[in-house]
């Protein structure tokens, strides 16, 4: 699945997100000088989809990066899911349609009122911890550490791949990173999970 472009991806090299993957734990070490895509298509083409997923979850500005769990998360929902999961999910898309500091507190207090036990749940701390301040509104500013939304999207894509189905994980995680290169390329990246 070779790609031509990752155009929302502005960081001009591969090392420096993987750098970035490092601090939040992530084992994933790019060639100097590699573009994003470059190193996107090595990994793509010795099927290491893990480690795509972990870059991409890096690699993604705030918005795509949080839009792209939305997407694997909804594409992961059971019949059966609780309200609070839904709700933070939603809170989640709220805040990728109009990223309003208060949708973005609101997405963390939905995240809260789940067992941060699912993707949706995940998928509104990344909101979260897209920006601002992670402390109380009333209280001095403490920003989120730069790593802290790579290190959400990644856990709750995985997640997603292998909370249902884990034997089909495998194929869920090549729809999912399908689905990140059409938002890292303007798309709604929804086509490209359907039937995961």
């Amino acid at each position: 699945m070779p790609i031509a472009t990752l155009t929302k991806v502005t960081t001009p090299t591969a090392q420096q997100i993987c750098a970035l993957a490092t601090t939040a734990g992530f084992k994933i070490t790019a060639p100097e000088q590699a573009s994003p895509t470059e190193y996107l298509n090595g990994l793509l083409g010795e099927k290491k989809l893990e480690a795509a997923v972990q870059f991409l979850a890096f690699a993604l500005p705030a918005r795509e990066a949080v839009w792209w769990v939305c997407v694997c998360a909804r594409a992961q929902l059971a019949e059966t899911t609780p309200q609070p999961v839904l709700q933070a999910i939603e809170a989640a898309e709220t805040w990728v349609r109009k990223p309003t500091e208060e949708h973005r507190r609101a997405a963390m207090a939905c995240a809260q009122a789940t067992d941060f036990q699912s993707p949706a749940a995940w998928a509104a701390v990344a909101a979260f911890w897209s920006g601002g301040s992670m402390s109380p509104p009333n209280l001095p500013e403490v920003p989120a550490p730069p790593h802290l939304l790579g290190s959400a999207v990644a856990g709750a894509v995985t997640l997603a791949a292998v909370q249902l189905e884990p034997g089909m994980a495998e194929q869920k995680r090549e729809r999912f990173v399908a689905a990140a290169v059409e938002i890292a390329n303007g798309g709604t990246g929804r086509l490209a999970v359907q039937g995961a």
